[in-house]
């Protein structure tokens, strides 16, 4: 009977060696004519996991933007219109004569805004400029979600038609950050509708600390100054005008005050956001050289050209923060950065200009929740 057992279940390492050796070609020419398919399939399932987070994003942000229409009064095809509104495109000029390139795009930009402004207008005629300005940024959000859905969806149907692999092994490595940017945007929908200070306006609240107490003039569009004694100085400081979701135009301000107004400052001094590297300390506070301003470029080149031209010193304090705090919640990491900026400021005023000069000081940045 023990013998039956044997012959039927062989133990000699021969028989098992056979076995194994048999397992792993089968296995080695399965992945030699199936690996890339398999890999493929994969990648495909783990983008398609990702697509559908930035999806329900993009709902989500469509849903606000509806909800915020109809509890301000708003009783027409919200959809609809909100829908048209999210897919509006700006085409960018031609750029093989750059010769007045940054007038066309300004100009292009101007159209842009104005467009979407007075659409915004025509759905809520009676409200505020704090409401419209909280419509305006909720459907920049909702854009730029609908630009992040359709553009990795594109690249995903194409490299499920194709079964490229490196296609997808692209765009699979480029999703991390993609979904944090998306998460972010995500994040910025509750400070932006419930008109809270973000991170990204910091520089304007330092502007609004130096101009407390003292009055304000519009300059620009949407962009306030004002004159402070400060150090035996005379301080221009130019802000977005708050708490209004603005960015304000302080290339036009400083334009404006050098050209028109007389101005002849001893310093420029731009006081921005910042995005940190990964390991640096989120409210750090920095001083260089130049333009602190992001954006697609227009005011960055008026201020640097003024500047340049008339041999005007610009300084830069920067306050560094990651993208999610950014268009967050503005942090207490941040708020304690204001008297750090501030220290700084008196640092450059001191050293870097005489008694009785005049200055100008910029807070650039996003003055959502942010008054003067």
């Amino acid at each position: 009977m023990g013998i039956g057992v044997y012959q039927l279940f062989p133990t000699d390492n021969s028989s098992i060696q056979q076995i194994l050796s048999l397992i792993f070609y089968a296995i080695f020419f399965f992945y030699l004519f199936f690996g890339q398919q398999l890999q493929v399939q994969r990648i495909l399932l783990s983008i398609s996991g990702a697509l559908n987070k930035i999806k329900d994003a993009h709902d989500r942000s469509k849903r606000e933007i509806i909800d915020f229409l109809q509890k301000n009064g708003y009783n027409g095809d919200a959809v609809s219109h909100v829908n048209t509104l999210i897919e509006y495109f700006t085409i960018s000029p031609v750029d093989l004569d750059p010769t007045g390139l940054v007038k066309k795009i300004e100009h292009i930009l101007s159209v842009r805004d104005e467009r979407i402004r007075s659409e915004v207008r025509s759905m809520l005629p009676e409200k505020d400029a704090l409401t419209i300005s909280i419509l305006e940024n909720l459907l920049e959000i909702s854009a730029a979600l609908n630009v992040y859905y359709k553009v990795v969806r594109h690249y995903y149907l194409i490299g499920k038609k194709t079964s490229n692999l490196y296609l997808l092994m692209q765009l699979q490595m480029v999703l991390p950050d993609l979904l944090r940017e998306v998460e972010a945007l995500v994040s910025a929908i509750e400070p932006i509708k419930n008109a809270q200070p973000i991170g990204d306006g910091i520089g304007p609240m330092v502007a609004g600390r130096l101009l407390l107490n003292n009055e304000k003039k519009q300059i620009a569009r949407d962009t306030i100054f004002g004159e402070v004694n400060y150090k035996n100085r005379i301080l221009y400081v130019i802000k977005a005008e708050g708490p209004a979701g603005n960015v304000g135009q302080p290339g036009n301000a400083i334009e404006y005050l050098i050209n028109n107004y007389g101005l002849k400052p001893a310093a420029i001094i731009m006081i921005d956001a910042a995005l940190k590297l990964e390991g640096e300390a989120t409210g750090e506070v920095a001083e260089g050289a130049g333009a602190a301003i992001g954006g697609i470029g227009v005011d960055k080149y008026k201020i640097e050209e003024i500047a340049s031209r008339n041999n005007i010193p610009l300084y830069a304090i920067i306050i560094k923060e990651s993208i999610v705090e950014a268009i967050t919640c503005m942090t207490k990491e941040i708020v304690e950065a204001i008297p750090k900026v501030l220290n700084r400021i008196d640092y450059l005023l001191e050293n870097r200009t005489r008694e009785g000069d005049s200055v100008i000081v910029v807070g650039v940045g996003n003055s959502i929740g942010v008054g003067q």
